[in-house]
């Protein structure tokens, strides 16, 4: 389950469930808001996502993308231990700012 709150223009998007293939459309639908709202800066908080995987990578990516076709950018925020090692085995970390 996701949620989205909003600082000033800031969306920023929580959930507790894992970003896989069985959750990846759900929280597209909370990107796709975003991303219909102008310019969009959206950090996606994963403190409480347990795991990523390659559909997850996928829509990190093509929305990270998509931002920045609208002149905005996505960030990651707060990665577990696991979803850090994803992130950096993978190499999808290196296209993100992550904090």
């Amino acid at each position: 389950m996701f949620q989205k709150t909003c600082q000033g223009t800031v969306h920023i998007i929580s959930g507790s469930d894992a970003i896989t293939s069985k959750s990846a459309d759900e929280l597209n639908a909370f990107l796709d808001e975003c991303l219909s709202k102008g310019q969009p800066r959206i950090v996606l908080n994963l403190e409480q996502i347990p795991l990523l995987d390659s559909a997850g990578l996928t829509l990190l990516l093509d929305t990270s993308d998509r931002c920045a076709q609208r002149g905005g950018l996505l960030q990651l925020a707060s990665p577990n231990s696991l979803c850090s090692d994803i992130l950096r085995a993978t190499g999808v970390g290196d296209s993100f700012e992550v904090f």
